[in-house]
């Protein structure tokens, strides 16, 4: 466009500032738009992630809730019956009648005929041998006395002579409660109501009455702590043994106690530590602690140095001597989250877990074989590490891909930072892959958990803790846990010193006369 020649210079310079003006805006204007494009773009990515996170949190519930797993668990106890009877086909067992065990008390009952006399020609008819069968005869809660008569002596030479004569009274046992009415064997069916099979106290107390005797509430409860500091010291020396090991397992949960100084809503913790699953001599031992800091292991573990399998909890790290060991079925159950939250059949969640029952499948097969620590050593340094390797490689290669706070994402994450404990195991041939043992034996404790709720007091949580840590060895150890706790309410009581050596008294050192575990 050709611009008149005699327009003034000042008259450009203004249009050309107002139109300098005018471009500003419009860029001004521009970024705007391109800012609040961006701000919508990452909105969008947001919202995605948050409608992705909520799909995977869906699909999980579902999977959790409808899932096989839970088909296969039914719940109540009302229609337990209509459960098995509607589980689907009835299952065929082999033929032929259980043969009842033989410690088992037997009575005979016998049947014979009121007229002798033969049905065909009327003379009387002679026996001639005998059918026989068995029923089993359960009587819940059998209550009897025991009546203790201690005979009082004099001497008689003593008496003629006028002297001065001492009467001797023939000594009875010592009693695990001196004074109480509670006899060992009481004792050792309380305890093992609660802590083996979670009957909660006031359960019990619906029992005995029923078969007519009244004991309150606080009354076992009282026995159930005093069992505890019976045991204590007998506990403590199992401590020192688990401490010898070459390798233990860890794991807590919460406990509520009400009496405990804190709010009564505030967790306390259970920890559990134990042997290996390939120890001769298997230690479980509970130690209640008001807390969840690594002051609490360290003080249980003082002077140990060996490995110490776990879920990864940090507390572990750093303590001194102690080499963490990872687990393998956290790092799976995480995978199997992800694989229930993805979309696609066959996705990352999918391949990892190839990978992880690769490693799986060489465990099985060295249980299979029974191979020696050595010889497993071996079978993982061959075939384990490649997978690892290759593994390893393929996380390094999806981390950037994967979203961080997705189901994947945490999954992968937790696989590479503790990578180092996790490959941990194949430097010997001792250790397990996992750390599931120490799950199932922390397990009863969390389903007598949902029964009684909570601790009233820190004595019963510790007592608790000590009669837990009983149960737990013995089934280590395939032993019946109420024979054991009779055996101990009998020795231990006469053991008059705190120091006392107790090697004869550990699960595996004592022979039971009745353990039909």
């Amino acid at each position: 466009m050709k611009m008149p020649d005699n327009i003034p210079l000042t008259a450009l310079q203004n249009q050309l500032a107002q139109m300098q003006v005018q471009l500003d805006a419009l860029q001004a204007e521009k970024q705007s738009w391109q800012t609040e494009k961006e701000a919508f773009i990452e909105d969008k990515v947001k919202m995605q992630v948050r409608i992705d996170h909520l799909l995977a949190e869906l699909a999980l519930s579902q999977s959790q809730k409808y899932g096989k797993k839970s088909e296969k668990a039914p719940r109540g106890t009302f229609n337990e019956a209509e459960q098995h009877q509607s589980s689907g086909s009835p299952q065929h067992h082999k033929k032929g009648k259980q043969v009842l065990a033989s410690h088992f008390e037997r009575e005979e009952v016998e049947h014979t005929l009121i007229a002798l006399d033969c049905p065909c020609c009327g003379e009387q008819m002679h026996t001639c041998g005998s059918e026989d069968s068995e029923q089993i005869k359960i009587i819940p809660a059998k209550i009897s006395v025991i009546k203790h008569k201690q005979f009082k002596y004099a001497c008689r030479s003593c008496e003629h002579e006028k002297l001065s004569s001492k009467i001797i009274t023939a000594p009875k046992p010592a009693q695990p409660i001196p004074g109480s009415i509670a006899s060992p064997e009481a004792i050792a069916a309380v305890v093992t109501s609660k802590y083996c099979d979670a009957l909660p106290l006031y359960r019990q107390v619906d029992i005995f009455e029923r078969g007519g005797l009244r004991l309150s509430r606080s009354t076992l409860a009282n026995w159930c702590i005093n069992a505890g500091d019976i045991i204590q010291p007998l506990v403590e020396a199992m401590r020192l043994h688990l401490l010898k090991e070459h390798s233990l397992c860890a794991d807590e949960t919460h406990v509520q106690v009400l009496d405990e100084g804190k709010s009564p809503s505030s967790k306390s913790y259970m920890w559990v530590y134990r042997s290996h699953e390939n120890s001769q001599q298997p230690v479980v031992i509970y130690d209640y602690q008001a807390g969840r800091s690594r002051a609490c292991a360290q003080a249980f573990l003082a002077g140990y140095q060996g490995y110490l399998q776990c879920d990864g909890y940090s507390v572990y790290d750093g303590i001194e001597d102690i080499t963490p060991v990872g687990c393998w079925a956290h790092a799976r159950r995480k995978y199997n989250d992800a694989l229930k939250a993805e979309s696609k059949s066959k996705g990352r969640a999918h391949k990892a877990i190839s990978f992880i029952s690769q490693l799986y499948k060489l465990e099985t097969q060295a249980k299979n074989k029974k191979l020696s620590s050595d010889e497993r050593y071996q079978l993982r340094q061959e075939k384990a590490l490649p997978i690892l390797t290759k593994f390893k490689t393929w996380l390094d290669e999806v981390q950037d891909k994967v979203t961080t706070g997705s189901y994947i994402g945490k999954a992968i994450n937790y696989n590479i930072n503790q990578w180092h404990k996790l490959i941990r195991y194949a430097e010997d041939g001792h250790l397990g892959i996992d750390n599931n043992i120490t799950e199932r034996d922390i397990r009863p404790f969390t389903t007598g958990r949902k029964n009684w709720l909570f601790s009233k007091s820190v004595n019963g949580a510790k007592a608790s803790a000590t009669l837990y840590s009983i149960v737990m060895t013995c089934r280590a150890n395939d032993i019946n846990p109420y024979y054991y706790f009779q055996h101990l309410f009998k020795a231990l009581p006469n053991r008059q010193h705190i120091d006392d050596d107790f090697t004869d008294l550990m699960p595996w050192n004592v022979q039971l006369d009745f353990d039909y575990s």
